[in-house]
């Protein structure tokens, strides 16, 4: 009897055991899902980044955008900004084919303006802001901030090569157009997934000898590869041109635009909007404080001729 009597108190027990081992995997399983859905696709907003204390900047070593030692254009507007929004900035190294998976967590695949997402990987930045050039099909999954710094994608050969630039005229169109018709049968270098992809440009399909530079992701490394005489032509945009000319002066022309105009700005995943306002305002005050100005200034002198409608409107 006594057996009997103690059976409802050890089904009690066990019910509470079992309540309290369910409640426990609950709440492990949430606080999986939270940190996984950190780590692969939850995009951190504003409050988000101000609660954890710090910003972290995606940035591609090139350009001047990001020097790799510490400093560039693009790191200290965004190291500004960090102290602006008031939390620690930490600069996280990319590459220029894998950038936006480490800022949405997914593969972008770009089929002829057609985006997919796919796989899942770690999130290890909460913007983009490397001379990221604003383009069709990127603007599908990220959102833009306000343009940040000109460019306009040339057509480069090196100073001895029997091609000559083109006249130029006041028909941006057709300055593209008659630039493009020199490539012809020639060899041209260029880099896929990137600025300097063909298909951004309408130069694929078209029975182009085209060569994909895969040594590395390094736009940096296209004049030495056209020096080398890997390609009788390059694409280069105008801030690394501007450096390139620098760099390399006398070995490299530049024959004409492949492209018009561009803009280029940072990038912020779609589920952080009020992170990209923030972004917006800041730059708006730089802007009309000067400090914008001085930013130009110190990484890129003589850009203005280039652009000087963007900086009259800019500065």
């Amino acid at each position: 009897m006594q057996q009997f009597q103690r059976l409802p108190i050890m089904c009690e027990n066990r019910m509470r055991f079992s309540i309290r081992r369910v409640w426990r995997s609950s709440i492990a399983a949430i606080v999986f899902c939270v940190s996984l859905g950190t780590s692969l696709g939850w995009a951190a907003d504003l409050k988000d980044i101000q609660a954890r204390g710090e910003i972290r900047h995606l940035g591609i070593r090139y350009a001047n955008f990001v020097t790799g030692d510490g400093d560039g254009f693009d790191v200290d507007l965004v190291r500004g900004f960090a102290h602006e929004i008031g939390v620690r900035y930490t600069l996280v190294y990319t590459d220029f084919y894998t950038v936006l998976r480490d800022l949405l967590g997914h593969d972008v695949v770009n089929q002829n303006g057609a985006v997919t997402l796919t796989g899942e990987f770690p999130v290890r930045g909460d913007m983009i802001a490397t001379g990221f050039t604003v383009l069709p099909w990127r603007k599908q999954v990220v959102l833009y901030s306000d343009p940040t710094f000109p460019s306009q994608v040339l057509l480069v050969a090196r100073a001895a090569s029997p091609y000559a630039p083109i006249k130029g005229s006041s028909n941006l169109t057709q300055d593209i157009i008659e630039t493009k018709q020199l490539i012809g049968g020639h060899s041209l270098l260029v880099m896929e997934r990137t600025c300097l992809d063909p298909a951004n440009y309408d130069l694929k399909g078209k029975g182009l000898d085209l060569r994909s530079y895969i040594r590395s992701t390094n736009l940096n490394e296209m004049v030495p590869a056209l020096l080398n005489k890997e390609a009788e032509f390059t694409l280069l945009d105008v801030p690394d041109v501007i450096l390139d000319m620098q760099k390399w002066a006398g070995q490299i022309k530049v024959l004409g635009p492949i492209s018009p105009e561009q803009v280029l700005a940072a990038a912020f995943p779609t589920g952080s909007p009020e992170l990209r306002d923030a972004f917006n305002r800041y730059l708006r005050r730089l802007r009309e404080e000067g400090d914008y100005d001085k930013l130009v200034d110190k990484y890129y002198t003589g850009v203005r001729r280039y652009f000087p409608a963007f900086f009259k409107v800019g500065g």
